[in-house]
């Protein structure tokens, strides 16, 4: 049976206020979206001088002042905290959430934020196995009276994290790697997310997923596909094209990669089909980035129209 379609919106974050993001955040959970989402980078990106509310800082005040939307991350990734200290962080924002947290984990990408902090980044290999040893971190803090796991890059030794989560927070794993990465999703994940700039080559992951999962003796149904997408909507198919020539301008390769032939843009009916190619494709989870400067325009008018049509 198909999972039922969830839609989640980023908040506003790089080169924004509090006010901004938190009325965002405000209106986003009245108009029912299923979540809201911060990247989790310390530079802004692609221009480390933009300025960026900090991702874990910003979710916990939004924890505070909305009610049922989860809250999650794209994505946070080793290096940046240690392992045992951001299970203690996540545990008590998922306190004040009252258990909506979704811990979003990847690999990091972008050298100038760690190399100008002092932060580790080591090879992608490296990355990626320390991704794995956080992720076994978190999972043991968050499930046993006390956690030890010796690795390569992190250790814990009878470590503590209390209170601990009622329940477990959600797992997502986001990227793109089709080997290394997708396996660390199939064995941990409940959700994986495609990033944006490989929209395009979604049919090709998704075979790499099923196949990360039949490895793992996993059954592939059992993980939800996540697309992370800008969506341009518009009252019709000509305000959502002009709106779009202005958002690959914006965007550039990181988010507007391969927008007009594969993204979700237009009037409501032609993003409804955009969503509908995407869900044949296996996607129940789309976290949307709205283009505009106030994004709480677009983001009402879709819930008005798309998340209706699919309600």
């Amino acid at each position: 049976m198909p999972r039922p379609l969830r839609f989640g919106v980023t908040l506003p974050q790089i080169k924004r206020t509090w006010h901004e993001a938190s009325t965002a955040a405000i209106e986003f959970d009245r108009l029912g979206y299923d979540s809201l989402w911060v990247c989790d980078h310390l530079y802004g990106v692609p221009a480390p001088q933009l300025p960026i509310m900090e991702a874990w800082t910003e979710l916990a005040a939004v924890a505070a002042i909305t009610k049922r939307a989860k809250l999650g991350t794209l994505v946070t990734p080793p290096f940046f905290r240690n392992p045992a200290v951001l299970a203690n962080q996540i545990a008590t924002i998922d306190q004040i959430a009252n258990g909506r947290v979704i811990a979003g984990l990847g690999a990091g990408w972008f050298p100038p934020e760690y190399e100008q902090t002092g932060c580790s980044f080591p090879g992608t290999r490296e990355r990626l196995r320390a991704l794995e040893e956080m992720v076994e971190i978190l999972k043991r803090m968050w499930t046993q009276e006390k956690a030890t796991f010796a690795g390569q890059f992190f250790s814990v030794q009878d470590a503590l994290c209390e209170p601990k989560p009622a329940t477990p927070p959600e797992i997502l794993i986001g990227g793109g790697g089709e080997k290394v990465l997708m396996g660390i999703a199939a064995r941990h994940a409940d959700t994986w997310n495609n990033m944006a700039v490989f929209q395009a080559d979604l049919p090709k992951k998704v075979e790499a997923l099923t196949k990360r999962c039949e490895e793992a003796g996993r059954d592939p149904a059992s993980i939800e596909i996540s697309q992370q997408c800008v969506v341009v909507i518009g009252e019709d198919d000509a305000t959502g094209l002009a709106a779009l020539e202005k958002a690959k301008k914006v965007y550039g390769g990181h988010m507007g990669s391969a927008l007009e032939e594969h993204g979700i843009w237009g009037s409501p009916e032609r993003v409804i089909e955009g969503i509908e190619r995407h869900r044949a494709l296996g996607v129940s989870l789309f976290v949307i980035e709205f283009f505009g400067r106030d994004t709480r325009e677009p983001a009402q008018l879709f819930a008005e129209t798309v998340m209706r049509h699919f309600a």
